[in-house]
Parts: structure tokens; sequence; C-alpha cells
């Protein structure tokens, strides 16, 4: 089995240390994260174990024949090839493997009379046949074509030429490129930064799948939770493993941190006295022997540091302003890009309060519709009317460019990151500038950065507090969570959470798309008949009463009841959820309460059902969740066990004189090996578990059942 080990990993720049000792045991079949507040070595972490950074000290090894592949997070430039051929170069070792056999089979041809050599020769021709049709190598073409139309690129893609993608699209074609090349372990820096929700799905659903062993980093919290089964967390210096998914990590951690906060509390309480102490009686001759006792201790005290995750921000931003009950209204909003129709017929309704987030392929016109709601774009077919009072802001993807050239004073002074927050910050939010700007990555002495020097994610952070700190009712925000760590992305959807006026958003990341919306838009592009013609009369746009999660479910249910048909009609039937555009009544006009459609399941599971018998459904749902969860507890008390074990026996093998006994080495890796199988084994039927307890606990009659209040229509 394929594995690559560190023991006792050591690196520093200058004066602070990045790795301390750090221990780590990846194989094929491991699901790792790897966790950390951002500057931690996250990144620093992959590259010494992709092998590309020498550690100052302690011991790497990788079993012979290892194959790693490793992304970074940004930086590769492909050129030259198209995007065909850059694909097709992931397999440039196992042609070279290909070739290899070539040579021997050249060999063979003729070798007439020594025996031994044509035995070594059909042993090695043997070696290399397996591996080059274990890699796929004859099956590269379908791959191929799958990674790509996976990851968002179209068949008109393949044949251009590489530096013709964007950076973003460019990123892309790397990840392809690791994925091709069918490693044993793969090292995943960020790979979710420039994927949109289509392509994140598809690359859960590859590394669900993948034989290998990975270990990544990402900032996508849902992402982590299901491709991960262990977490490894980097703070200051150390490294240290959780099992579980990274909700497991985060429970665990801050079960830990209780603790930690209390030591810190009473560590900080203790040095406040002592420096109080100090700073009364150092002048005073008498106490001179006393103040230096302290001075000293202090300095010899081990201080007790919190990570940034535990360092609670609650930023308060400016109140909206009043505004009357509806937000804005869209009648027939259409938008074209000479023959490309992106836009046509929407209708929309929106109250003042709600959060609708707006979904889509790439290409749906998802962005194109935020620019027109925030007046970004007057070239646009119907009309658009904002409610009394209502006051936008808009924050874009290119929101970085309007800090480009930013001076201060009439000498064109360059603004420091601070300077420039504090000019736009409201008077009363001045002494908090500081706290705000933390929370969104500008920490320490990136403050004192000038904002001409930063790069565009820092652009785009700033720009984006920039806007929050304005007086405004009605949010129109792209891509707000892009460049933000999971701590930072807590604290925005803990703000946005909290302000009272509208939101409506695009997003890329699944958790804050259904913590956030209570609404769904849903954009889409015509479908095309056996001709290539969009076909008309097609509903280009839906509304969904529920949160992004209650749209998914929707959809799903959908596919499954009803396959696509290979082609639309113009006179297709709405559904059962759906209205008609022609009937679908504004939102602000639904009555307040709940309604049932006729033919649908009554609220309580299904059309007359007495109270009686709803009571005993309802107990009967509460003693199975009850059941289930004494059940998922077992299970998860066995994986801790199991855990444990797999710790000691990573902890044994890391050892010298273990390693270096082929015998005990071969004793504790089998051993470790059987642990693992049934780790897998428990944590797979730990999900199902899980699995069966949630959808107990938010099936029909729950107080959460999105059904209950289901007025999804077509637009």
């Amino acid at each position: 089995m394929a594995f690559v080990q560190f023991s006792k990993i050591s690196l520093a720049f200058g004066d602070r240390d990045i790795l301390k000792n750090v221990s780590l045991n990846l194989r094929a079949g491991s699901r790792a994260a790897l966790a950390g507040v951002n500057g931690s070595g996250k990144s620093t972490l992959l590259r010494v174990i992709a092998g590309n950074m020498a550690a100052d000290s302690g011991e790497r090894a990788v079993q012979k024949g290892s194959r790693l592949s490793w992304l970074p997070q940004s930086g590769i430039v492909h050129r030259g090839r198209t995007l065909r051929e850059e694909a097709e170069a992931a397999y440039d070792s196992i042609a070279a493997l290909v070739n290899a056999m070539d040579g021997i089979g050249q060999e063979l041809e003729k070798s007439e009379t020594d025996d031994r050599k044509t035995a070594l020769l059909l042993a090695e021709y043997q070696r290399l046949q397996d591996a080059v049709e274990n890699s796929g190598y004859y099956r590269r073409e379908e791959t191929i074509s799958m990674v790509l139309s996976g990851l968002g690129f179209s068949e008109n893609d393949r044949n251009r030429r590489a530096e013709e993608f964007s950076g973003g699209w460019q990123m892309r074609i790397a990840l392809a490129k690791a994925l091709l090349e069918s490693p044993d372990i793969l090292l995943l820096d960020e790979p979710t930064n420039y994927l949109d929700i289509e392509a994140r799905g598809w690359l859960e659903d590859w590394l669900r799948a993948f034989s290998g062993g990975y270990i990544l980093v990402s900032h996508d919290r849902y992402f982590l939770d299901v491709t991960v089964n262990e977490v490894y967390e980097i703070f200051q210096g150390s490294l240290k493993r959780y099992a579980g998914n990274y909700s497991a990590y985060e429970a665990a951690r801050e079960t830990e941190n209780e603790s930690l906060r209390k030591r810190y509390a009473e560590q900080q309480e203790e040095i406040a006295k002592s420096e109080d102490l100090i700073r009364r009686f150092r002048y005073k001759a008498s106490k001179a022997a006393m103040v230096q006792e302290r001075i000293k201790k202090l300095e010899k005290m081990e201080r007790v540091e919190l990570p940034e995750s535990l360092k609670k921000i609650n930023i308060t931003f400016p109140p909206p302003p009043r505004s009357g009950r509806t937000a804005l209204s869209l009648r027939g909003i259409g938008k074209a890009y000479g023959t490309r129709r992106v836009i046509e017929g929407l209708d929309l309704d929106l109250d003042a309060g709600e959060r609708l987030v707006v979904v889509g392929r790439n290409g749906a016109g998802k962005t194109t519709l935020l620019r027109i709601l925030a007046g970004e774009d007057p070239g646009f077919e119907g009309e658009l009317r904002y409610g009394a009072g209502i006051a936008p802001g808009y924050f874009s993807q290119d929101a970085a460019e309007a800090l480009t050239g930013i001076t201060g004073d009439e000498t064109g002074t360059a603004l420091s990151v601070l300077e420039f927050m504090e000019r736009e910050a409201p008077t009363a939010l001045v002494p908090r500038v500081r706290d705000m700007l933390g929370a969104f990555l500008f920490r320490g002495d990136d403050v004192y950065k000038s904002v001409s020097v930063l790069s565009g994610g820092e652009k785009s952070r700033l720009a984006l507090l920039k806007m929050l700190l304005r007086p405004v009712n009605l949010l129109i925000l792209d891509e707000p969570t892009n460049h933000l760590d999971i701590y930072s992305k807590d604290i925005l959807l803990d703000t946005l959470k909290k302000f009272s006026g509208t939101v409506i958003f695009v997003s890329h990341d699944r958790a804050f798309m259904e913590a956030l919306s209570s609404k769904t838009l849903e954009l889409r592009a015509n479908p095309r008949d056996a001709e290539g013609r969009p076909v008309s009369g097609f509903a280009r746009h839906r509304l969904f009463y529920g949160d992004y999660g209650y749209y998914l479910d929707r959809i799903a249910r959908e596919g499954m009841e009803a396959p696509p048909p290979a082609r639309v009609e113009p006179a297709a039937v709405p559904d059962a959820g759906e209205k008609p555009a022609a009937e679908a009544a504004p939102a602000r006009q639904l009555p307040k309460t709940i309604l049932v459609k006729a033919g649908s399941p009554s609220l309580a599971g299904g059309p007359g059902i007495s109270a009686s018998e709803q009571r005993e459904a309802a107990k009967r749902r509460q003693t199975a969740i009850r059941r289930l969860a004494k059940e998922e507890q077992e299970i998860l008390a066995a994986l801790e066990k199991l855990e444990a074990e797999k710790t000691a026996l990573e902890t044994e093998l890391a050892r010298p004189e273990v390693y270096t006994s082929a015998e005990k080495a071969r004793s504790a890796k089998m051993r470790l090996d059987r642990i693992h199988a049934e780790v897998e084994a428990k944590s797979q039927e730990w999900e199902a578990k899980a699995g069966e307890l949630a959808r107990a606990a938010s099936g029909p009659g729950s107080r959460e059942d999105p059904a209950q209040r289901e007025l999804g229509e077509g637009l």
C-alpha cells in the first residue's frame, strides 16, 4: 500500500517556527483535511509533503513507486498547447512506461539464448504492463472527457489554446491534470476556490470514488464535511489529528476550547494584575525587588494563545434605513447579448427583510441579474421598481477594481488599509475598525499595507467591508465569500443574519447558501431541440419558497419522479409544485397562513388522517428518532475507540526502532491496515445511520419540514 510518512518534521522562517516536530502518515484510503488559521502553515506543510520544499529537520519516507500529485493555491499558467493536449500531458509519465515496454519488447525479439536475461526482461515487461493497465492509460480518452466536463469545460473548449483561459480556469486545468494523473496520494490546496457549485458537486463525487488517499485544504465547510473523515489542525506549529468530518472536528475543538478559554481568561487576569502592580510600584525603592520579581515572572510565563476562531468578533454595522414593505418589483425583465438571450420575461416581487439566493449554472445570467437589480446595467427590457425608502448596496466580483489607484491627500500619498477604512467608516465605528479588518483577514501588520499593493483577493475583502459600512437596506452580493476563510465566512454570515434589511446574493458555498437563504430563485438556459434551436415556451425561472437545501431536495424529487424528456414541448404542463407564469401570484399577495394544494399531502403526513392518527404517527417518529440517536452514539463510541488504536499504531510505526526493523514494521503495518479497514467500515456505518437520523428528524410533520410551506412557482 502506498504511503507518505513524516517523523518530527520542523521548519522555520527566520525566527518563526512554522512546523515543530510534526508527524504525519498518509496512505491510500486517507481522507484528510488540513485546518488552521490563515498563515498557520497549511500550504507550507503541503509543499513539504509534496517534496517541493525541504524541512529543516526530521525524516520523510515515501514508499517506492508511490505517485504524488500536488495542486497549489494559485500561480499556475498553461501555455503553448490546447486544453486537450494539456489534459493528455497528465499521462506523460505513463507514456514513458509504454515507451519502456516497447524497448523491452525489441530486446526480447533479439534475445535468443540467455534464459536468465530473458526472464528478467519478461518480469520487467509484466511489471510495466500492470502499471500501465492499472493507470487507466488505455481508457484516457473517456476519462479526460469526463473530468473536463465535470469541471465545467465545454466541448468547444477542448481545442482552445490554454493561454486563452483566465486565471480561474487556468487553475481548473491544473486541477484536471492532478486528477487525471491518478496518483496514490493527492495533495489539494484550496481546490474549490475557482469552482462553481456544479463543479464542486462533481469534485465531491470524484473524491468519494477515488481509490487513492488525499489531504486537502478548503474554506468550504460543506465540501469538507462530505469528503473527509479526519482533520489535522496546525496550531502554533504543532499538528493534531481529529477523527470525523469537519463538523465533528469543530465540535471536538469546541469542547477542548472551553478549558482553553478558561485558562486564557485566568492568565489574562493574572497578567493584568501583575502589570498594574508593576506600574504602581515601579519607581518606589522599597518595592524594587518585588517589581523585578514580577517582571521576571511575566517574561518567563508560557502564554496561553487562543486560535483566531476563538477570538469572537461581533461586528455591528450601521442600522439599515427604514423602508416600505416591498423591497423591489420586477416586471418582464429581459436581457440579451447580441442574439443570445440571457434573461427573458422575469417577474418577481420581494418583500423587505427576505433573503433570496440566485442559483443556476454558469452562463444562466446570475451576475447579469444582480447588475440589473443594483442599477449597474441600465440596458435591459422590462420594469424594475424599488420599494419606498430602499437604499441598495452592491458588491460585485470585480469590486477590487474600484480600489485601484486609491490615494490619500492632495499629494497623492498612498493610503494604508487602516487609514482607508478609518476614512470610510462612520465616526461611531472608527474605534472598531481594527476588529473589523481582523475579521476580514487583515491582521497584525497587514493593516499597514498600502491599498495600492494589495492582491486582487485582498482588495475584494476590503471592498466588501467598505460596502457593509454603508447604511443600506438592500444588499446585493455577488460571490461575497470568495477569498474568505471559514472563520471569516462565519463572521460575515452572522452579520448578515442580524441584518434587518433585504439580501439578494449569489454564492458557490453551499453551507453559506443554506444558512442565509429564505427563498431560492433558479435561472435556467433554454433547452435546445435536436437541431440545436432554443425551445420556446420553457420556464426560464422558478421561485422556490424555501432555502437552498430545500431547493436541492425539490430538484432531486422531481428528477426521481419524472425523468427529463428527450425534448421539452412548448406546452409543457407545470408540475404540482409550480404555477405557469401567467398564473403566478406576487409573493407579497400570498396569504400569511400555510396553504396546502389539493391532492398534496396534508401537514401531518397524508390526506384524511385523523388527529389521533397524527399523534400516534408523531409518537412513532419520536421513538424512531431516539432509537437512531442511541445507535448513532454507540457507533461513534466504537469509532472513537478504533481511532485511538489507529493513532497509537501510527505513533508506534513512526518510532525509529520500529520502522528500521522490517519485522516490527511489517507487524505494525498489518495491524494498522486492519484497524484502518475497520475505521472505514465503521465510518460508513455512522454516515448511513446519521443519514437515517437526519431523514427521520426532518420527515413529514416535523417542525422544519419545508413541504409545509412550499409554494414554489414557475415565473
